[in-house]
């Protein structure tokens, strides 16, 4: 069905793909070391269903369709960029609002730390699928793996399943890095409280710089 000389070099992309800065690690990162590893395994876990979705549109044609019609990858582009400006802003409003330490040294509560784990599913989702370049990556990606010899559809399946799978472990082991990261910090930094508060205030304004560089981007 696959040609499996070809993975080696199909599982070393999506690799690099996984591990490079974006959208998708800036939210795992900033969630598994301000809320532990639980909260970035759910953000991968909303990564990972955005994969799927985007596995199923792409083998039925919408990822063709996004580049045969701009506009539609317009409209899915600026609706991001507005999910991540909204993200940003929501946490410098926190940073701004918590960004003194009480002379008691009690710590803030990072920006929705309120968030279950179903909340925080969505959240990975949707930061994943709002992103139009990942479904035209997929879209342009996927195709050249397949054979000519079966059918495209189910080979687009199989490697988006296979990509999905595989980009959700590097995600989770990122989650574990980044949570035990942030313990160690916690435990021999002495200005932790501090370092936690305003935490939110520089991920507010990676987030926006992330939304205006996707809006503007061609």
């Amino acid at each position: 069905m696959i040609d499996i000389t070809l993975l080696p070099l199909f599982f070393t992309t999506i690799f690099f793909l996984v591990i490079s800065p974006g959208p998708d690690l800036l939210l795992l990162s900033s969630y598994s070391a301000t809320k532990g590893f639980r909260a970035g395994a759910f953000i991968a876990l909303g990564i990972l269903l955005a994969g799927l979705v985007q596995t199923a549109l792409v083998a039925f044609g919408l990822g063709q369709v996004m580049q045969t019609m701009p506009l539609v990858a317009l409209i899915v582009k600026l609706i991001g960029a507005a999910y991540l400006a909204y993200l940003g802003v929501k946490m410098l409003l926190h940073w701004y609002k918590h960004r003194r330490i009480t002379p008691s040294g009690t710590k803030t509560a990072p920006a929705d730390s309120g968030l279950n784990g179903v909340e925080l599913i969505k959240r990975g989702c949707f930061n994943n699928l709002l992103n139009p370049k990942a479904m035209l990556f997929s879209s342009l990606f996927l195709p050249q793996f397949t054979t000519a010899e079966h059918g495209l559809t189910t080979q687009l399946i199989v490697l988006g399943l296979m990509l999905s799978l595989f980009a959700f472990v590097i995600n989770l082991m990122f989650a574990a890095a980044f949570s035990n990261l942030a313990k160690t910090i916690a435990t021999r930094t002495k200005g932790i409280k501090r370092w936690a508060v305003h935490l939110d205030g520089v991920l507010g304004t990676l987030f926006i710089a992330l939304s205006a560089r996707l809006a503007l981007s061609k």
